[in-house]
Parts: C-alpha cells; sequence; structure tokens
C-alpha cells in the first residue's frame, strides 16, 4: 500500500466493497480531491486495445487512462449512486480530476458515478454495493417481510373465522345446529 503524507486530505481504508478513498480533513464542495493518473492508452493501437482491467478510465473515444499503477491512489475511489464527488474529465489535456459535489467530512468515505458502461459490465452482475443501494434493498426487504406478515395475519384469521363458524355447526343429538331459514316447522 503506497503511504500517504499527513498534508493530504484522503487516505486508503477499508469498505464495504474492499479498499476505499476516505477524507482525513473536511472537504468542501467544489474541491479538486485527487487526479486519476497512469500511462495513457490509444485505441487505435491493438496491444493497448486488448488491455483488460477495472482501472480503465475513457476520456473519449481514443484515449484511456490505465489506472492501475500503484501510485494512483484514486483507484481506490469506490462507485456510489449517490456520490459526493465526480470526475472532472479534461480529454485535451489527458486528465482526469475528482472534485467533490457535496462538503464531505473526516471519516467519509469518497465515492463518485462511474457511469452506465462499468455499471452494466461490472457492478450489475454482483449487485450494486453502495450506500444508497444498500438502503434501498434493506427497505425493500422489510417491505416484503411485513407483505409476508400480513397474508400470515389474514391467513391465520380467516382459519380462525373458520374454526369458529364450524364451531357453531356443532352437533346436538345428531342434528346440527343452526339459524332457520324461513318459518320454523311443528
Amino acid at each position: 500500500m503506497p503511504a500517504t503524507s499527513s498534508n493530504k486530505p484522503y487516505r486508503v481504508g477499508r469498505s464495504k466493497t474492499g479498499l476505499g478513498l476516505f477524507a482525513t480533513k473536511p472537504i468542501k464542495k467544489g474541491t479538486r480531491i485527487i487526479r486519476y493518473y497512469g500511462p495513457i492508452l490509444d485505441s487505435r493501437i491493438p496491444e493497448h486495445d486488448d488491455i483488460e482491467n477495472k482501472y480503465l478510465f475513457e476520456l473519449n473515444g481514443r484515449w484511456t487512462i490505465d489506472g492501475s499503477v500503484r501510485k494512483n491512489l484514486a483507484r481506490y475511489i469506490n462507485h456510489s449512486c449517490r456520490p459526493n464527488a465526480e470526475s472532472d474529465v479534461r480529454p485535451r489535456e489527458r486528465k482526469v480530476f475528482i472534485r467533490a459535489i457535496k462538503n464531505i467530512e473526516p471519516g467519509d468515505e469518497i465515492n463518485y458515478d462511474y457511469g452506465t458502461d462499468y455499471f452494466k459490465a461490472y457492478l450489475k452482475p454482483i449487485g450494486c454495493k453502495c450506500e444508497s443501494c444498500e438502503k434501498k434493498r434493506k427497505k425493500l426487504r422489510a417491505e416484503a417481510r411485513a407483505e409476508r406478515a400480513k397474508v400470515k395475519a389474514r391467513a391465520e384469521r380467516k382459519t380462525e373465522k373458520a374454526s369458529v363458524k364450524s364451531a357453531k355447526k356443532k352437533k346436538l343429538n345428531g342434528h346440527a345446529v343452526g339459524k332457520a331459514k324461513g318459518r320454523a316447522r311443528a
């Protein structure tokens, strides 16, 4: 793990999804946090186009940054459907900066939206594990449990009503006791 100096507003640490980048100091909205860097790959060169790893950051249709180098701490920033940062892509300069879009408190994980292509290729098959999706899944599970409890209670009430009804039709001296329909016969 690369060492970070204490003047950096972030550190690499353990998160729910593996390693993540966490704020060590308050980061104000609009502040440039870190640069995403690595070798620049040209998609017109077949050897570059065949490189497959999770840390490729596409600048445009031709240029891509291979962020798999160890010194690139920005590669530890995880995806979130409700991020607190965003990527500031500058294709002409061939640079990407990660910028805060919300105030980030010390201890908060820094995250940004990876985009639909990455999401479909890597995250959708295993399910998004970002905090907002986890909350959504937890809420859906709680609603499903509540619905199952309602159905079970309804079934129990129905069974109870049926048993009460059958108890009313109890046999007395071999004849069913119940309401007589129409006039009583002598």
